[in-house]
């Protein structure tokens, strides 16, 4: 019913002694503009909520231009059961916020215009990315891209196939005093982040990813090797870049979690953090769904995986330093 439809039938309904209050006279509110009905699918994650929040709040912040989240396929983790058991009570959460559920990524896929696949289970991304990626939409694949260094690869040779940039990133990469610093002075790096173990994926891919991806954000691409010291709490991952320059990555099991770093300049050492939280992820987000340019490349994107890959190599061979070249060949091969 349009507005002047509406007003016809209160004016009617006003005359036949029907009582209305001020907000049935109050104009339908507007659909939402094309192009900018966001899908999500996988409400194993609090990311889907904090977005769903960000986007559907009652005054979204002017960065996020419009998009909302309508509609929604909640699966999602089956396997874990940390993730999955979130899942009935973020569909009762994301429903209040005016997101329909759907039955399926297929039904999703014909509602909306683009896609956050926030599945918390990558062994499922490769599945679903490619059945959004079939339907032409830009899609942000949240971290872990991928369970595997060859299920990611797949993924971006999909995305390469269909003619569609994908975008996958931790929020770390966006964490406070990054924006500042000069790369091009960068010398060597320390990250930190917590980086609890998943059976189902490598390592540092289920969220030792943010510790690696801060590290990337400030050292760039062009890591050779890596070597890996575990123990019980705590796992240290020392790269090698082909230029000489070392970056490490501190992840831990124990004490308080924490995410942060040191980046040591020709200027002088700069202190990372603290973590700010997601919304300078999803502007990024929002900026590539408008215009299809991705903030991280694919290339770099795989390196990270390929280093993470590579530290779990070194922890099977007792920490011997592993070339990153050897395991991006094998993975290949698969």
């Amino acid at each position: 019913m349009n507005f002047i439809s509406r007003r016809k039938f209160i004016q009617s309904t006003a005359i036949s002694g029907v009582s209305l209050s001020l907000l049935d006279i109050m104009p339908v509110k507007a659909a939402i503009q094309e192009g900018k009905r966001v899908g999500m699918i996988g409400l194993d994650t609090s990311h889907s909520i904090a977005f769903t929040k960000a986007l559907n709040a009652a005054e979204p912040k002017p960065e996020y231009g419009g998009y909302r989240i309508t509609a929604a396929y909640p699966y999602g983790s089956k396997d874990i059961e940390s993730s999955a058991k979130r899942i009935p009570e973020y569909i009762e959460e994301v429903k209040k916020l005016g997101v329909e559920i759907t039955g399926s990524i297929k039904e999703l896929l014909t509602k909306v215009d683009v896609i956050l696949l926030e599945t918390n289970d990558g062994t499922l991304h490769l599945e679903q990315a490619t059945e959004v990626l079939k339907a032409g939409k830009r899609m942000f694949i949240d971290k872990p891209v991928a369970a595997s260094l060859s299920d990611a690869m797949a993924i971006y040779d999909a995305a390469k196939k269909y003619s569609l940039p994908i975008f996958s990133a931790s929020s770390l990469r966006y964490i406070k005093g990054i924006e500042s610093i000069d790369k091009s002075k960068v010398v060597g790096a320390d990250t930190f982040s917590p980086a609890p173990y998943e059976k189902h994926h490598v390592d540092f891919y289920w969220y030792g990813i943010h510790g690696v991806e801060a590290l990337y954000t400030v050292m760039g691409m062009g890591c050779k090797s890596v070597s890996r010291v575990t123990t019980k709490d705590t796992d240290i991952i020392v790269g090698v870049w082909e230029d000489g320059r070392i970056g490490t990555v501190r992840g831990t099991r124990s004490g308080k979690n924490n995410y942060g770093g040191t980046v040591f300049t020709t200027d002088g050492n700069l202190v990372l953090g603290p973590y700010g939280g997601y919304e300078p992820l999803l502007v990024k987000i929002i900026d590539y769904f408008k215009s299809g340019a991705m903030p991280v490349t694919p290339e770099e994107t795989i390196e990270i995986f390929t280093f993470m890959e590579a530290a779990d190599e070194s922890k099977r061979q007792g920490g011997k330093s592993i070339l990153l070249e050897t395991v991006l060949v094998k993975a290949r091969k698969k």
